[in-house]
């Protein structure tokens, strides 16, 4: 109890829990922690330590299982690898909570209809799937996706960043160890592939492993069976296996760094995950969301974003992807006072790196900072400044429709989403010339030429 009070009153980076407590059992402390914060890494202590325990720990959400007695070089090691992952999933902004995990599977653009399509088949089978795409674009959700989708979805779900542990370790966590296989090793580990047993281990960055221990994966990949380190036991597991990495793996081929008969063992099902800034249209869908989880998150009542908002969204390359776009729309709301979010609520930083990323975008930039300043010199109000700057960015991106177009009003219309008519308007608002018009004109005067020619 006196735990789950300290917590509430302050902030730990790391907790380590003995199972067996007086008042509150380690699990119970386990779930409340998970529960209220969600991104606390959790080390379980316990002199009863085994497989089931571990396992059962590790699906409540702990990050790691240590058996007594242990050797204080052990648990130091532990915690460092804790505090790096604290570390790792803050930079990611939330990327590993629930809410990462439903936002990165939104989209109805074609893409990811094919991604919806592919999980549906495959999840349910034991083969081994390799995931590809760049950093941000939900490799881990789809891996999740697929677990939750099969009949092992009771079963572990078993992770492990096999760029984010030191080569010296990382065979250990994948296969566990028995007493004595090295200084510090006073009692047995199970590792990650005991764990996932009859579930699915998901090896993310698995480009990143290094090509020695590539052999001993491979060997268990064909024959479902391993030892520990340090161990003679052999240890037969049922586990699916699913894989991810942001490298190209047929270059590292070429290069030697990844083992080309590997590959052949992962790379049974491929799906590539597409970056963000090849489906723009799902831009929409995603703002939507991060809008309605950050209204509840910071006390916010934004409704939704203007259609300036978005298109300048859209033009953004996103190199960060879904991770980026959720940061964005976080730090636009922390600061947004009006219901529906304007050019002028999104963050100045990252205005200009958008600025330097898009000339499209750095055009709206130049525009929204020109009629602010306007708006400032004739002392016009914070509504009378938005809605100007609002008409200057409308009209760029009517006016590049256009363009892009070749003037046909019809399928500018369709690019940006509204109806033919009231583009029409827009466009006779904003003094913009519609080409059907003007070509009718042009033809009206050369008829009446021509009529007067033959008269002569």
């Amino acid at each position: 109890m006196a735990a789950a009070e300290a917590q509430g009153n302050n902030a730990f980076d790391v907790l380590v829990c003995d199972i067996r407590m007086p008042e509150m059992n380690g699990m119970t402390l386990l779930e409340q922690v998970v529960l209220t914060y969600a991104d606390l890494p959790v080390i379980m202590l316990t002199a009863h330590g085994t497989v089931d325990l571990a396992v059962q720990a590790l699906k409540k959400g702990a990050f790691d299982f240590l058996s007594k007695p242990y050797e204080r070089e052990e648990i130091l090691t532990v915690v460092q690898k804790a505090l790096g992952q604290r570390q790792h999933a803050r930079s990611r902004v939330r990327a590993g909570n629930i809410d990462g995990f439903v936002t990165s599977l939104i989209g109805q653009s074609s893409a990811m209809d094919q991604i919806h399509q592919m999980i549906e088949k495959v999840a349910d089978t034991p083969s081994t799937v390799l995931i590809t795409g760049e950093s941000g674009t939900g490799k881990e959700v789809v891996a999740k996706a697929l677990h939750e989708g099969s009949s092992r979805k009771n079963k572990p779900f078993i992770s492990i960043n096999c760029g984010a542990i030191p080569e010296n370790l990382l065979e250990s966590e994948l296969f566990g160890y028995d007493k004595g296989a090295f200084t510090g090793a006073v009692g047995a580990k199970p590792g990650r592939f005991e764990l996932a047993h009859e579930g699915t281990l998901f090896l993310d960055e698995i480009g990143d492993m290094p090509i020695e221990l590539q052999v001993k994966l491979l060997r268990v990949l064909q024959n479902a069976s391993f030892e520990r380190v340090g161990g003679i036991k052999t240890i037969d597991v049922n586990v699916r296996l699913i894989a991810s990495t942001n490298k190209d793996l047929s270059q590292a081929i070429e290069e030697g760094a990844f083992r080309e008969d590997l590959f052949y063992r992962l790379n049974v099902v491929p799906m590539h995950l597409p970056p963000l800034r090849d489906r723009p249209e799902d831009i929409d869908e995603l703002v939507s969301h991060f809008i309605s989880i950050y209204n509840e998150r910071l006390q916010k009542t934004v409704q939704k974003a203007s259609l300036a908002v978005l298109e300048m969204l859209k033009v953004y390359p996103w190199p960060g992807n879904i991770r980026e776009l959720e940061n964005a729309i976080e730090r636009t709301l922390l600061f947004a006072e009006g219901a529906v979010l304007q050019p002028g609520d999104l963050p100045p930083d990252f205005v200009a790196k958008m600025s330097k990323e898009d000339e499209n975008a750095h055009q709206m930039v130049t525009q929204v900072q020109a009629a602010v300043q306007e708006g400032l010199e004739k002392d016009a109000s914070m509504k009378d400044i938005v809605r100007q700057a609002t008409v200057e960015i409308e009209k760029d991106l009517i006016a590049r429709a256009l363009e892009e177009t070749t003037g046909n009003v019809t399928q500018a219309a369709k690019r940006l989403k509204i109806s033919r008519k009231s583009l029409q308007l827009k466009m006779k608002e904003m003094g913009l010339r519609d080409k059907g018009e003007v070509d009718a004109n042009l033809t009206s005067e050369t008829k009446k030429g021509q009529n007067e020619a033959e008269t002569d």
